[in-house]
């Protein structure tokens, strides 16, 4: 079932979508040569805490960490560990903070020191084509309208569109429905209301579109071993059009 939620509850997801978003600015100046994913992963969880806040996705399913972590050839659901990330590595932080019952999700790619031009067109296109989504997510849409639109724009620049992972409905839980493909057909799929809150995270890769997984079942890497950059924004859909709730207002 798909819930809609009341301007209330969008407040509430606002709110920790602007806490999401400034942790993500603090990570970004930490991001360099030399530390950890563990090291940042403590840091989430130290910075929620702070303001008062918790990591909804530690503990779901059995997972063990405030973050995600993803470096490289990794797609998404990479643990935090101890190994020093290294100049030209592109590592993606993906989080899940609840804030008085308010839940907000967002992942993004950083490049650790001076990355290849080849990694840092993946990362911009990568952020381009969620934002193609988030263009579409519009009263009356459809959810083939959103995956056609990332669609077509990664695949004219080369990119693989990975099929396995997708955006989800959020709140109360962190999973719900509706899935939203990042690939479709546009007119096809569940028509957009107003009051639905969703994700947009397109994971694109260099090669091909599939994957594999790790032995921890977890961790989603890419089956050629090429490079995986990934997006997410926690998107309300309003008379307005799409309002981004995991933007910072600072």
């Amino acid at each position: 079932m798909i819930t809609r939620k009341s301007a209330r509850e969008i407040d509430m997801m606002q709110r920790a979508g602007q806490l999401v978003a400034d942790c993500h600015k603090e990570i970004a100046k930490r991001m360099k040569p030399g530390i950890t994913t563990m090291e940042i992963d403590a840091f989430v969880e130290e910075y929620m805490a702070e303001h008062g806040a918790t990591p909804e996705q530690k503990g779901f399913q059995g997972y063990k960490y405030a973050t995600c972590a993803s470096i490289n050839d990794e797609v998404c659901h990479g643990f935090p560990r101890n190994s020093p990330l290294e100049e030209g590595d592109i590592v993606t932080i993906d989080m899940v903070a609840n804030l008085n019952g308010g839940l907000a999700d967002s992942a993004w790619s950083y490049r650790v020191g001076t990355v290849s031009e080849e990694a840092d067109l993946l990362l911009t296109n990568t952020e381009q084509a969620m934002w193609k989504g988030i263009e579409q997510a519009v009263v009356g849409n459809r959810l083939g309208d959103i995956g056609h639109a990332i669609q077509s724009f990664a695949e004219d620049k080369g990119y693989g569109v990975v099929r396995e992972f997708t955006g989800h409905g959020l709140g109360p839980t962190i999973h719900e429905e509706p899935s939203v493909l990042h690939y479709g057909t546009p007119g096809t799929g569940k028509r957009l209301k107003e009051g639905m809150v969703i994700t947009i995270e397109p994971m694109l890769n260099i090669g091909k579109w599939h994957t594999t997984r790790d032995d921890n079942g977890w961790t989603a890497r890419t089956l050629d071993g090429t490079l995986s950059a990934q997006y997410e924004h926690t998107i309300a859909i309003t008379k307005d059009g799409p309002l981004v709730l995991t933007v910072s207002e600072k």
